[in-house]
């Protein structure tokens, strides 16, 4: 969790200054001394409603688990009420991040869609990424003149409920082959919720209307216009489960982010090595089929299944309809502070691959946002994501290699610093079947680990699908090429310049800057290379 805690911070660049807020850090283990996080405000989310069916299973409002921080003991299963993995909304992506000018494909819970701008009905689309014709992805294809999703193999077009509008191959005298129901596309329920794309992972016209049923949790500070929201999102080579441990976890941000994140060191009579590690007192209040409550010495965290993990300072208080509260939030203007929270949202994509979406809601320092962009923001926090992911690639494979429902035999956690870990597999494990649940579409092994440039590559797992970045990186390999291009014409000058006493001063000046627009192309193409593509992490050297 720590880890995307430092990463966000009201400097553009890692490393920089900026005044702070002055106020007690968010974790006991470690004082953040470049940002420090103050009380915050109420977190709402929604409780699916407890009726006997098959998609609403029954929810006990009385549940409750003490978990024992130090080894408690893991359930593989118990009788009773289970979490239905195709209940549930999940994030597509941030709207942000999607192009109204074209399809957009994206693969959630294993199942391939295609989400595109129906202009028609002014709202985002999500459906079965597969033409009915020859089977050919739609999100290879365009956003034609009249507002139809068209595949660009054969040319069929689409309409925002799914209906075929046009086979360009049938006669039109014939038959309207256009409105069979196999040449209709799946359409799945979806919403815009905090700017971000949801989708209902079941077509079945049964569940067109289940947002009337049943919402995406609601998050109070993605709402509120005083605050601003940093948003951004990753697509990440390792699965669901060890991601949503990593940010749960607060005593790695030491060791596997060491150099990168400025820590506030101890006193020397206190420390035990170089990093700086401590005990870290953390404990799982309640558990039950919904997630958990998590208590820390300084604040609070709440697991909301199956995707959310949301951390602040002020204990968070259960309302009894799955919302989460932060106890002893003002309730007067006069009485408001600088808040800020911070939440991720993991998304299962297949196994051995997840995509993470991250929001730091705050209310103070509104400014940094309206003139520094979010991709300045974004190459430290990948950076810090980069710095473990070998790691957290490698221990998948280990905990495949074991099992999942071996975990707690395998593994030694002997100290509460993993209790928010063990809680997770605990959930995990009691009431979703100690994984996710793919329903066959995968064999059950991993893919294959690539090459380490290739696993850690930037390009593909976010510029691509940020629009901030995509767009800095196309207006700065321009640049690149421009210094290239003075550089040459500039050098041509010089040496077409006639020796003069005269004019020795411009033609060298002349030089010097050609120089220069060469050396700093370089310099950009470096950065660019650096910070967009691939950007690999030594431990050994740190």
């Amino acid at each position: 969790m720590e880890a995307l805690i430092a990463c966000f911070k009201p400097s553009p660049l890692p490393g920089s200054q900026q005044k702070h807020l002055r106020t007690r850090p968010s974790q006991p283990n470690h004082r953040i001394t470049h940002l420090i996080i103050p009380s915050f405000p109420r977190l709402r989310s929604i409780r699916p409603v407890a009726k006997p069916s098959r998609l609403f299973p029954a929810l006990s409002s009385s549940s409750a688990v003490e978990t024992n921080a130090e080894a408690p003991e893991m359930e593989a299963q118990v009788e009773g009420e289970k979490f239905d993995w195709y209940a549930q909304w999940y994030p597509v992506m941030p709207v942000c991040d999607l192009d109204k000018r074209r399809p957009h494909a994206k693969r959630v819970m294993g199942i391939d869609v295609v989400v595109w701008w129906d202009r028609h009905e002014a709202t985002w689309k999500v459906m079965d990424d597969t033409c009915p014709h020859r089977l050919a992805p739609l999100s290879e294809g365009r956003i034609d003149q009249w507002g139809r999703l068209q595949c660009v193999y054969h040319g069929w077009c689409f309409d925002g409920s799914g209906d075929c509008n046009l086979i360009p191959q049938a006669p039109r005298d014939g038959p309207p082959v256009h409105t069979f129901q196999k040449a209709c596309l799946a359409v799945y329920p979806s919403t815009v919720q905090h700017d971000i794309v949801w989708f209902w992972p079941n077509p079945d016209p049964a569940y067109k209307d289940i947002f009337t049923k049943k919402k995406p949790p609601f998050i109070k500070e993605l709402e509120d216009p005083s605050y601003t929201k940093l948003m951004g999102n990753r697509d990440i080579p390792y699965g669901y489960e060890v991601l949503i441990e990593n940010l749960m976890d607060p005593a790695h941000v030491p060791y596997a982010h060491h150099g990168i994140m400025r820590i506030q060191r101890r006193k020397d009579s206190e420390r035990v090595d170089r990093e700086g590690g401590k005990p870290v007192e953390l404990s799982v209040k309640r558990l039950d089929v919904n997630g958990f409550l998590a208590k820390q010495d300084m604040g609070a965290s709440k697991f909301l299944s199956p995707c959310i993990f949301y951390a602040n300072t002020d204990p968070i208080t259960d309302i009894g309809n799955g919302s989460a509260s932060s106890a002893g939030a003002p309730s007067s203007p006069s009485a408001r502070k600088s808040k800020m929270a911070l939440i991720f949202i993991c998304v299962p994509v297949s196994p051995g691959k997840s995509r993470l979406i991250w929001v730091f809601p705050r209310n103070f320092s509104q400014w940094i946002d309206r003139v520094i962009p979010r991709w300045i923001f974004h190459i430290g926090q990948n950076l810090i994501l980069d710095s473990d992911l070998y790691l957290l690639h490698v221990e998948e494979y280990k905990i495949m290699e074991i099992g999942s429902l071996n975990w707690q035999k395998a593994c030694f956690v002997p100290t509460k610093a993993d209790a928010l870990v063990v809680g997770f597999r605990r959930w995990l494990n009691t009431y979703a079947g100690g994984q996710v649940d793919w329903r066959g579409k995968f064999a059950g092994a991993l893919p294959p680990s690539p090459p380490r440039e290739q696993l850690m590559d930037r390009y593909w797992s976010h510029v691509v699908n940020c629009s901030s970045c995509n767009a800095a990186y196309k207006g700065l390999n321009v640049l690149e090429i421009a210094l290239q291009i003075a550089s040459v014409a500039l050098l041509g000058i010089f040496a077409a310049t006639k020796h003069s006493a005269a004019s020795a001063i411009r033609r060298n000046s002349v030089g010097v800057i050609a120089v220069v627009c060469f050396a700093a192309s370089r310099w950009l193409a470096h950065f660019i290379y650096k910070n967009f593509r691939y950007h690999d992490y030594d431990h050994a050297f740190r």
